[in-house]
């Protein structure tokens, strides 16, 4: 699978462009200044990148040994820190109640995975932490901006909150999107996402 990821970044510009996801964009409010954010899956490190420009302090992982080289270049242009680790996330090893936000920019997974994968990120989560997410919805079969082309890989806001069922949710959506997220992304789509919260417990 990395050979997969590692041909698809061998190019001279960002196949998922420079700039960072919309929706994460608009979220970023609810994070206080200096908050440790994981970025999971984060390729070429666009949203890595611009996250540590609002100075968080930011670590990011991809299985993808191209991509990482290129996210580490794209930070050095930036002149930001950026603390990247080149890992396959299932057997990378996870930090837990570590994190003041988790963020999962179209990072699919066969359903299996996902469960697992999903809960690691939940548990990365400090109390008080918050998860920013946005996927493919299975309706983005019928589109050709991006995405994998198995069904089971692409979720539904009910999937989401099912995965994510210890935290609380302030946002969760599905619908239509037009992504400008370079060659990768681009052209109208279905997504879904939302933002949820790790909830604090009372003795804290």
């Amino acid at each position: 699978m990395s050979d997969f990821w590692n041909q698809k970044y061998q190019r001279n510009d960002y196949f998922y462009g420079e700039q960072p996801n919309d929706f994460l964009r608009s979220q970023i409010f609810r994070l206080q200044p200096g908050a440790r954010i994981l970025v999971v899956g984060d390729g070429e490190g666009r949203n890595g990148v611009w996250l540590a420009k609002q100075g968080f302090n930011v670590t990011t992982v991809d299985f993808s040994s191209v991509a990482c080289a290129k996210a580490e270049e794209l930070a050095a242009r930036a002149g930001v820190p950026l603390d990247v680790h080149c890992a396959d996330l299932h057997v990378w090893d996870w930090s837990v109640n570590h994190f003041d936000a988790v963020v999962s920019v179209y990072l699919h997974f066969m359903p299996e995975d996902r469960v697992k994968l999903h809960s690691k990120m939940q548990k990365a989560l400090i109390e008080g932490g918050w998860l920013i997410i946005e996927l493919f919805h299975p309706l983005q079969l019928n589109y050709q901006s991006g995405g994998p082309k198995a069904p089971e890989m692409l979720l539904t806001i009910d999937e989401l909150e099912s995965d994510f069922h210890g935290l609380q949710w302030q946002l969760l959506m599905e619908g239509k999107a037009l992504l400008t997220e370079g060659p990768g992304h681009a052209g109208p789509a279905h997504v879904t996402h939302g933002a949820a919260r790790k909830p604090i417990s009372p003795q804290s």
